[in-house]
């Protein structure tokens, strides 16, 4: 092989691995971007939001007034992602914006083992979960169940008396789905049922 054919392949093979170390970098500044993208994409659609504890929700709950001249009906529905049996106590509740409500979930681990799991809730209309206020809510972190264990959820809210007036139904729709890896793999006593 005379050198201008080696030149060429040598100047071919460094431009390869040019190429190739510009895709490696593209790839990882995608994948290091991909985790804020996609929550701002759930923050504007308003789907798969995990939920976090708002600070001043309680300050905001108790200089509240009750708008007791109109009132909203809030649905609740309960979806699962697994081997679980979830569902609310009620399916709907009427109240005043601004009033205290605490209403419960029954989560049931249906699996021979302990199980984790998130609740992510989704609000209808999309624009009524600004005003959806959470002070105490089972979806604000990861929840464990040992194997059969069935426990009881509070959430405990408020709708915001600025809801615009339009809107007089709210549907909070939470879906409960397993964190795989999250429970322990043994217990040290068999569970009981709650």
């Amino acid at each position: 092989m005379g050198e201008a054919p080696r030149r060429s392949a040598a100047s071919s093979n460094r431009t390869m691995v040019r190429k190739l170390v510009v895709v490696a970098l593209l790839m990882f500044g995608f994948g290091w971007a991909l985790v804020p993208i996609y929550r701002k994409i759930c923050e504007v659609t308003g789907i798969n939001l995990l939920t976090t504890r708002d600070a001043g929700v309680e300050r905001r709950a108790r200089n509240t007034q009750v708008d007791t001249s109109r009132r909203i009906v809030v649905e609740f529905d309960a979806n699962r992602q697994g081997p679980w049996r979830f569902k609310p106590h009620v399916n709907h509740v009427e109240v005043h914006p601004g009033e205290l409500v605490h209403v419960d979930y029954d989560l049931v681990n249906l699996e021979a083992r302990p199980m984790a799991g998130q609740a992510i809730p989704s609000y209808a209309p999309l624009h009524s979960a600004r005003y959806f206020q959470k002070l105490e809510c089972f979806c604000f972190e990861q929840q464990t169940l040992a194997a059969g264990e069935t426990r009881r959820f509070p959430v405990v809210f408020f709708v915001d008396p600025e809801l615009p007036r339009d809107v007089t139904q709210i549907t909070l729709s939470y879906t409960f789905f397993e964190v795989p890896g999250a429970a322990p793999k043994a217990q040290a006593a068999a569970p009981g049922r709650s």
